[in-house]
């Protein structure tokens, strides 16, 4: 069993790999916000004149500049909306976990992590998403983005050049299943056999610790009851599956 502290160290770890894109994610739409205030700035100093005047020339250029202002507010909006989705991505996956587990979102904490990729990933992994009805899940949310984190980042690294990962959840007899396929290079079977063994990584020197796995499946499996199993062709992809109870097996949980 891996120690809290080699999980600590690993997500820290899975973080700090994120944190350059993060930064580009965020400094791009405030440089776009920047940008448009100024011309915004300027565009009202024009407007202020053009208004005293009653003149139909005038009030047509006041009305251009009104729209100019009002297309840049709009697109303000969007990278702040963007701004927005990037920080609370970080702010779920960083939440400690109470000592109780607590009903979630599964979808949403999935779509959370999904954001905090999106620096990652850049043009270069389209992502397609088939996310199910699903009712409050009875579980450790913090964990479990840490599997979802995991199991994102290891299919961004498998996928050499341009590539999909598809994520998918569906409820299943009283379990939540999550899929994360990809379209990477895939795994051979005497791989397949060491996958879940700590230490294991088919990563290159000083890109992984060989800890995700064994956590993820500790996580799953010990602290939710749940399942994790994969299938894998070499050089078409792999698909890990997790099966998580709706309701915890503890049958404590903090509203």
């Amino acid at each position: 069993m891996s120690s809290p502290a080699a999980a600590e160290l690993h997500q820290m770890a899975a973080i700090g790999r994120l944190l350059t894109g993060i930064v580009h994610e965020i400094n791009s739409p405030l440089g776009s916000i920047f940008s448009n205030n100024e011309v915004i700035r300027r565009s009202l100093d024009m407007l202020l004149p053009l208004l005293a005047d009653p003149s139909p020339e005038s009030l047509q250029k006041a009305r251009r500049v009104a729209e100019t202002c009002r297309d840049l507010a709009a697109v303000d909006r969007i990278a702040c909306e963007r701004i927005r989705s990037v920080i609370r991505g970080l702010k779920s996956f960083s939440r400690l976990d109470s000592g109780e587990p607590r009903e979630v979102d599964l979808n949403e904490n999935l779509r959370d992590t999904l954001k905090l990729t999106q620096a990652e990933f850049r043009k270069r992994i389209a992502v397609e998403t088939d996310l199910g009805e699903l009712p409050p899940v009875e579980c450790y949310p913090q964990m479990l983005n840490q599997v979802f984190l995991n199991l994102l980042i290891n299919a961004s690294q498998a996928i050499e050049g341009e590539g999909c990962i598809r994520v998918g959840t569906r409820l299943e007899d009283g379990m939540v299943r999550v899929s994360i396929a990809d379209t990477g290079r895939g795994m051979t079977p005497e791989q397949q056999a060491k996958a879940f063994n700590a230490g294991f990584t088919t990563k290159p020197l000083g890109e992984g610790a060989g800890l995700g796995l064994s956590i993820a499946r500790e996580i799953v499996e010990e602290k939710h009851g749940g399942s994790i199993h994969f299938e894998s062709e070499l050089g078409q992809g792999t698909t890990f599956h997790i099966r998580i109870p709706v309701r915890h097996p503890s049958g404590s949980v903090r509203t």
